[in-house]
C-alpha cells in the first residue's frame, strides 16, 4: 500500500487561506480514492473532502463545502486541499488518506499520512 505525507499546515488568522499537500511514496494515486480528514482534540474524526484521482469526481463535508477545494496535479503526483475563509473551528490535525472507496475511507480503512497541524486564530 502507498505511504502518504502531508505538508502545508501552519498558523493563520481567521479569514486567511492555506493549501495542504499530500504526496505518496511507494506508489501513485492512479488506483486510489483520495480523502482529507481532520480531528480536533475532544472531537471525532471528521470527513473533509475526497476525490477520485482518475476521474476528478469530488465530494465535501457539509462544514467545509464552499470554502475548501480538493484538487490534483498529475504532473507532480500530488493532491491538494485549498482552504479559504478559514475559521477557528477549522483548527485540527488534517490527515490525507488513500483507499478503494470513500465509504471505506470514512470507516477508517486505507492508507493514512502522519497528519499536519492547522491552527486558525480569531
Amino acid at each position: 500500500q502507498v505511504q502518504l505525507v502531508e505538508s502545508g499546515g501552519g498558523l493563520v488568522q481567521a479569514g486567511d487561506s492555506l493549501r495542504l499537500s499530500c504526496a505518496p511514496s511507494g506508489g501513485t494515486f492512479s488506483s486510489y480514492v483520495m480523502g482529507w480528514f481532520r480531528q480536533a482534540p475532544g472531537k471525532e474524526r471528521e470527513f473533509v473532502a475526497a476525490s477520485n484521482w482518475s476521474g476528478g469526481v469530488t465530494t465535501y463535508g457539509d462544514s467545509v463545502k464552499g470554502r475548501f477545494t480538493i484538487s490534483r496535479d498529475n504532473a507532480k503526483n500530488t493532491v491538494y486541499l485549498q482552504m479559504n475563509s478559514l475559521k477557528p473551528e477549522d483548527t485540527a490535525v488534517y490527515y490525507c488518506a488513500a483507499g478503494p472507496s470513500v465509504l471505506q475511507l470514512r470507516r477508517g480503512f486505507g492508507s493514512w499520512g502522519q497528519g499536519t497541524q492547522v491552527t486558525v486564530s480569531s
